[in-house]
């Protein structure tokens, strides 16, 4: 096994000492009061950039424990990208994949973490819309509904949109939690919390390769589900289907190939 060259071994061990302090000495011929810098800007800094890229789980822990995870995601995750935008899909992967989860912790911590990784990572997706041919007041009913882009689907074992400092649910919900979020054409994000019947619904608008109608998808789910008023389904549908187009889920309607 090749040698390390003396300089790369200074940089393994200064990141090392830097990432695990109490565990990783530092490099020879250092001084304490300059590595102590270094040691604190890095800290601080990872600290703050994924507080205020996880708001919500931030305000769930105390400085000792939020401090705790920080601590352990430099110890025990290689990041394999050096840009701040992406931090928090590491953190994701850290807690997802390297962190064991403590008796003191959220049971909800993961799924929250992804909830707000999401928000982040709708906010700066460079995914756009293909809006030729796609009729922003078509009817949604007669002709075919569009889906954007940008409207992400998901479904939790909480309601992680609802989590807050005094809304912090012991265990999950009883039916799973449909949530679709959402970037207008503003660059606003927002959320919908879905049925599962609105789930499902917008998963056959996302899979409608015969291109039928809103209409012929709603009377199709009706089938799917076993649900005896067909025409009544239509109608709770339709105004489903105008409320996701109110806030952007649906970018509009093309006609029927």
């Amino acid at each position: 096994m090749a040698e390390v060259p003396d300089f790369k071994q200074k940089l393994y061990d200064f990141a090392g000492h830097i990432r695990d302090p109490e565990n990783v000495p530092a490099p020879n011929g250092i001084e304490d009061r300059r590595m102590a810098i270094y040691r604190e800007l890095f800290f601080n800094n990872i600290r703050n950039l994924l507080a205020n890229m996880f708001p919500v789980i931030r305000k769930l822990h105390d400085d000792e424990k939020w401090h705790a995870i920080i601590r352990q995601f430099m110890q025990h995750h290689r990041a394999e990208t050096p840009y701040f935008l992406q931090l928090p899909q590491e953190f994701l992967a850290f807690l997802q994949d390297s962190y064991e989860l403590q008796d003191d912790d959220y049971p909800f911590l993961l799924e929250l973490a992804h909830y707000e990784y999401v928000e982040l990572a709708l906010s700066i997706s460079e995914e756009s819309n293909n809006l030729e041919g796609v009729d922003p007041e078509g009817d949604l009913l007669q002709q075919v509904p569009v889906r954007s882009a940008l409207a992400w689907v998901y479904a939790y074992q909480y309601p992680v949109h609802r989590i807050k400092k005094d809304y912090t649910p012991k265990a999950p919900a009883e039916q799973p939690v449909f949530i679709a979020v959402f970037r207008r054409s503003d660059d606003s994000v927002g959320f919908l919390e879905l049925n599962p019947v609105t789930a499902r619904l917008l998963e056959a608008i996302d899979d409608n390769v015969e291109q039928r109608t809103g209409d012929a998808l709603l009377r199709a789910l009706a089938v799917e589900i076993d649900y005896a008023d067909v025409d009544g389904l239509v109608q709770h549908g339709a105004a489903a289907l105008e409320e996701m187009r109110q806030l952007e889920i649906l970018t509009g309607t093309r006609v029927p190939a």
